[in-house]
């Protein structure tokens, strides 16, 4: 028989491997708001900057009428320095739209192109106000989950957490929508698709994502890109890379654990397997990940800026241990799914994984062989040391470097989103409060006390002097570092799936001791569910929301103020108890400068009356106490303080007691 000729495209070699075109999976790309603007400015330079109040993506909309042949250019930025637009951060994106106007009334707004700004200066006519907005772009999820609290740097943290997902959900999960980047990183979506998927319905955009990823794979021997669609393929010398070729794993996992969709599992289980599979052959049969390129736990706070990756952990921890997380997922979807052999081989390699990581790089004392938090977060939260005595003992030691490091964050893309949780579940929700409402830099709340209105990519992409940080990647809309607010959402609300696709609601509050309330609601599957905590005196009144044909697992802290049991489940409906809880036991009065750094951490009022009494007769002296400090249990306050003037030490330590009760 002949074969027909094959002429045009499908003639080209390989094009039985092309897949075939589909129905779209994701919603499509809309305008979704518009924003007005808030504030007009003069640069000094002499231009117009226009300020619509908010880190957006999407483009300005101009209504105007002018001369035929006027060129009329809008160029964009996040930020201002020095009160002009700060472009160094897009390298070498032009963010520059141009338009030639028609004489008549004309409509501006670009059409095949989007920006990352908050900022935008309009050169070639005097555009009114009124007659400008700035259109919001992104894929059009339908929003399904929402936090709220009594704190209102807390509330604009998740708010900037929102808009770094709308910014960067924009047909595909970017890391950043502004530079010359814009690509979908597998390593951010990695540790962001729990709060994504609680935040907005995000299971078709995800799914489709998923595609991609599968499809990539097939093209690199199971390897998966560090971007998805596979932009750099050469990138860090085309090799498995651990917490970003993760997403393989951890994103259907986190699919099917909040929407109940079996068949996501199920289409991305070859995926799955493919991965562990190609790091298997990366890595060799000791059940360790060690020794190949990694990036590790990438921008870490204490990495110099133009070295993101040297991070304080050792990046063969961050393998091993991811390594042995996937292989567990994978035994876990494939036991989900039937296929039994498979579910006793990656079982079984799991924990040899496993032991293999804690033989290698957990002591007997409990300590890890890297001291630095995001080891020990991994360790806790990805249930590698099952040791009761061990784990506490790390978990304890987490706390303490939690401490020494003043409840600043120590953590990189991989460790934050980790670091509460570990705290959280050994007993040190005080030490993961701190670190949540933490101010100074770098923290979480850091950005917000300085303006910013999505999460950044660097805890420091503004210095506090207000200058750009001078990294080469310094993006102020980066959605990674909001990974927090699952916990948020799980923790501090105590709102979270108890089994796949919320047919069963976890009910857990952990009251934060300087909220007066917080709240989480969410829509599932079965419809709203939602908890609420508000403290009413010396009690906590909590009310949770189950949804029909649900039922819900609560677990409160403290006793029931009425003496009465609080069921281990309730079924659906609204349900309220009030609980009472532990007093905190008073902080005792602090000897000056004999005092434990440790205890004056730990103390608001010695804190603040150091830094006061500092800024006041020591100014220069300041800074550096706070970030240079470790403030450890064994060592006094005055070894924070040498070369100090004996008459600054004595203020000191009079300030001290004073503020504490000593004097």
């Amino acid at each position: 028989m002949d074969t027909p000729a094959r002429v045009g495209a499908v003639a080209r070699p390989d094009y039985e491997t092309v897949p075939v075109p589909e129905a779209r999976i994701a919603p499509p790309v809309r305008r979704t708001q518009t924003l007005r603007v808030a504030t007009r400015l003069t640069a000094p330079s002499g231009g117009t900057i226009l300020d619509f109040g908010q880190n957006l993506v999407g483009r300005p909309r101009l209504r105007v009428r002018g001369t035929a042949g006027t060129r009329v250019t809008i160029r964009h930025a996040e930020v201002l320095e020095d009160g002009e637009l700060a472009l160094r951060p897009l390298r070498n994106a032009r963010a520059e739209a141009s338009f030639v106007l028609s004489g008549g009334d004309d409509v501006l707004e670009s059409r095949f192109s989007f920006y990352g700004f908050r900022y935008a200066q309009i050169d070639g006519l005097d555009v009114d106000d009124a007659e400008v907005e700035a259109v919001v772009l992104h894929t059009d999820l339908v929003r399904t989950g929402w936090f709220s609290s009594s704190h209102a740097l807390l509330d604009r943290l998740h708010e900037n957490v929102v808009w770094g997902m709308r910014g960067n959900f924009l047909s595909i999960p970017t890391d950043c929508p502004q530079r010359d980047e814009r690509l979908g990183w597998t390593g951010d979506l990695q540790v962001f698709a729990p709060t994504a998927s609680f935040l907005y319905d995000s299971a078709g955009f995800l799914t489709s994502w998923l595609r991609d990823l599968a499809l990539e794979q097939e093209r690199h021997d199971g390897v998966v890109p560090l971007v998805i669609p596979a932009a750099l393929p050469s990138f860090a010398g085309g090799g498995p890379v651990a917490a970003w070729g993760d997403a393989a794993t951890v994103v259907p996992s986190v699919l099917h654990d909040r929407f109940g969709d079996r068949a996501v599992l199920a289409a991305q289980y070859p995926s799955m397997r493919a991965w562990v599979e190609a790091v298997r052959r990366d890595a060799g049969e000791s059940g360790l990940w060690a020794g190949h390129m990694q990036l590790g736990d990438w921008l870490d706070p204490a990495a110099p800026p133009d070295k993101p990756g040297k991070a304080k952990v050792d990046a063969d921890i961050v393998a091993t241990a991811c390594f042995a997380r996937s292989l567990r997922l994978v035994a876990e979807a494939a036991s989900l799914l039937g296929h039994a052999a498979d579910a006793e081989l990656y079982h079984g390699l799991a924990e040899r994984s496993r032991r293999a990581f804690v033989s290698e790089y957990v002591t007997p004392a409990g300590r890890m062989m890297s001291d630095a938090p995001t080891a020990y977060a991994l360790a806790l939260t990805f249930d590698l040391v099952d040791d009761p005595a061990t784990r506490q003992a790390l978990s304890d030691r987490l706390a303490a470097l939690v401490r020494e490091g003043g409840y600043r964050i120590g953590t990189g893309f991989v460790g934050t989103p980790l670091v509460a949780d570990a705290l959280t579940d050994g007993g040190h929700l005080a030490a993961a409060e701190r670190l949540l409402l933490q101010t100074e830099c770098p923290s979480w709340l850091y950005p917000v006390t300085m303006g910013a209105t999505t999460v950044w990519e660097r805890w420091d992409s503004m210095l506090p002097d207000g200058s750009v940080n001078p990294g080469e990647m310094t993006s102020f809309n980066h959605y990674a570092l909001g990974a927090v607010a699952d916990w948020l959402h799980r923790t501090v609300a105590g709102l979270a799936p108890a089994a796949p696709g919320y047919r069963r609601v976890r009910i857990a509050p952990r009251p934060l001791a300087s909220l007066e309330h917080a709240s989480a609601r969410h829509e599932t599957p079965y419809g709203e569910t939602a908890v609420e905590w508000r403290r009413e005196g010396d009690a906590v009144r909590i009310t949770a929301v189950v949804p029909p044909n649900t039922t819900a697992d609560v677990d409160l802290p403290g006793i029931p103020a009425d003496g009465t049991t609080v069921p281990a489940t309730v079924g659906s409906g609204t349900h309220h108890w009030t609980v009472v809880l532990p007093a905190a036991p008073p902080a005792p009065p602090l000897p000056g400068l004999e005092a434990p750094l440790a205890a004056v951490i730990d103390d608001p009022r010695a804190y603040a009356a150091l830094l006061e009494t500092l800024a006041e007769s020591a100014p220069e002296r300041v800074a550096a106490v706070r970030t240079d400090t470790v403030w450890g249990a064994n060592r006094p306050l005055a070894s924070a303080l040498m070369f100090t003037p004996q008459d600054v030490l004595d203020r000191v330590d009079h300030a001290v007691r004073a503020a504490t009760g000593a004097a």
